[in-house]
């Protein structure tokens, strides 16, 4: 299996223009806006957080973190994201990520611990 890097992404130029906000932009971004778009170019991450989850269910683990759940794929994986940022897989985006698990199956809701979010 080759690992491609984020930095050698074709078009990668292209995609931070869009996503990243122009220098000396008044407006920043949100959290919830970043998280939006990052998802929006990185459909495989919600995928591979549920087959992640489901195995954790399926192994009787009474709780899944998605900090865990994040790890894995970082080491497991290493498989390159487009992002505006020079994160691969922000930490900022765990809660969003949590919330999106559990609004498209809620049957596993008992199995994370969301709290309330401090920023939008």
């Amino acid at each position: 299996m080759t690992t491609v890097l984020q930095d050698q992404l074709p078009g990668l130029e292209a995609v931070r223009r869009i996503v990243q906000p122009p220098a000396g932009s008044v407006r920043q971004q949100s959290i919830q806006e970043r998280f939006e778009q990052f998802h929006a170019l990185n459909g495989w991450v919600l995928a591979e957080l549920e087959r992640l989850t489901a195995e954790c269910i399926d192994a009787k683990f009474a709780k899944v973190s998605l900090g865990m759940l994040f790890e894995i794929i970082r080491y497991s994986y290493g498989r390159a994201t487009l992002s505006a940022d020079d994160f691969r897989l922000n930490n900022d985006f765990r809660s969003r990520y949590a919330r999106l698990l559990i609004e498209q199956h809620p049957e596993w809701a008992t199995y994370f611990e969301v709290r309330a979010l401090r920023a939008d």
